[in-house]
């Protein structure tokens, strides 16, 4: 990335932030470019390792000291040089002693596992209600045959003799840095695992119950703790998030918690008012029709709708009427019909109409 950046201006902070302020700058950048966010992004990726860096040291108080004291040298192994005064140096950083001047044995940091991803499908149903289903997925463990260390067998490194640490001299002082040829565990493997190929993980099927709540929808996101992808050298396990897509139902659509449906009303009801049997979640309900319905006139039925997912009541089941017009009429139906245009004729809207528009010519 060139030159360093100021970790003040990584994070985006005060040279005076406190520790909450540092905490919350950092979480703000880790989640914004997070790898698992931003996959295969090397941007972001750099980004996200430079806010761990900056928070990294700027969390450490005396690590903070040596970095306000002497910028980037100050807490890396070439801090030390140029210091007029060596008393301050050493008052002021003691962390950092522990670890460059021969008191520091960390090896390489434990890896959390990474978190997996499983898409269920479910039906219109099922997500009103809730179920719990069973889910199958090939899941990765620490192989069981080297426990998760990748190696057959192993040898005492020869370069650090087992202790993990090359010591190097820095000008007056003596430094101790991980060892390269055993990467800091002491132990170098003489035969690489034949079950894990040397990966350390092995993946196997696993069956897992997962409780899916009423009101989810295409979109929802489970979590499953802990059944995600083993941590390497001892690092926690990540998680399972379970990706939730929802059927489209053939005569249901969802509106939020509500449910709306078309239903067909014959035209001789629409006028004349009556009752209707109207499909629901929970079985046909009667629905009364008054006299003069007009076409797409919406109907509640209260409490027949989705459920919230965080439990703030039920929506609704909306019903729009359809009116319906017969296309073959019998003789009989049609000479009725005709007989009550020619009653209504006589003072019907559109006769009004009519003479109206004469009226214009006079």
């Amino acid at each position: 990335m060139g030159q360093k950046r100021d970790y003040y201006d990584v994070l985006g902070v005060e040279r005076n932030a406190s520790e909450d302020d540092l905490k919350k700058a950092y979480r703000k950048l880790a989640l914004k470019y997070h790898p698992d966010r931003n996959s295969g992004d090397k941007k972001s990726e750099e980004r996200f390792k430079e806010a761990n860096e900056a928070y990294g040291v700027l969390s450490d108080a005396e690590k903070r000291k040596a970095y306000d004291m002497f910028g980037h040298a100050g807490p890396m192994q070439g801090g030390f040089e140029g210091a007029a005064d060596f008393s301050d140096l050493f008052g002021g950083l003691g962390s950092i002693v522990e670890d460059f001047l021969g008191g520091g044995t960390r090896q390489h940091r434990q890896q959390q596992g990474r978190n997996l991803q499983y898409n269920l499908t479910i039906s219109f149903e099922e997500a009103i209600f809730g179920k719990e289903t069973e889910i199958r997925l090939r899941h990765p463990e620490p192989c069981r045959g080297c426990s998760g260390t990748g190696a057959k067998g192993t040898q005492t490194c020869a370069t650090c003799r087992g202790t993990g640490q090359i010591r190097m001299q820095q000008g007056p002082f003596v430094i101790n840095r991980p060892c390269h040829p055993c990467r800091g565990n002491g132990k170098i493997a003489t035969e690489t695992c034949s079950t894990c190929r040397g990966s350390g993980q092995t993946v196997r099927d696993k069956v897992l119950s997962v409780k899916v709540p009423p009101g989810v929808e295409t979109g929802t996101r489970l979590r499953v703790t802990g059944e995600g992808e083993a941590g390497l050298k001892g690092g926690a396990t990540g998680d399972l998030y379970v990706m939730l897509t929802v059927e489209e139902h053939p005569h249901f659509v969802r509106d939020g918690a509500d449910i709306r449906c078309e239903v067909p009303i014959h035209f001789i009801t629409a006028i004349l008012g009556g009752k209707v049997e109207v499909p629901t979640i929970k079985g046909e309900t009667p629905l009364s029709i008054p006299p003069g319905t007009q076409e797409g006139r919406l109907f509640r039925l209260k409490g027949l709708g989705f459920p919230h997912l965080r439990g703030r009541g039920i929506g609704d089941h909306v019903v729009c009427a359809k009116i319906v017009i017969p296309t073959n009429l019998s003789a009989k139906q049609r000479a009725l019909l005709e007989e009550y245009a020619a009653i209504t004729s006589e003072d019907s809207a559109s006769d009004s109409l009519l003479g109206r528009v004469k009226n214009l010519f006079v």
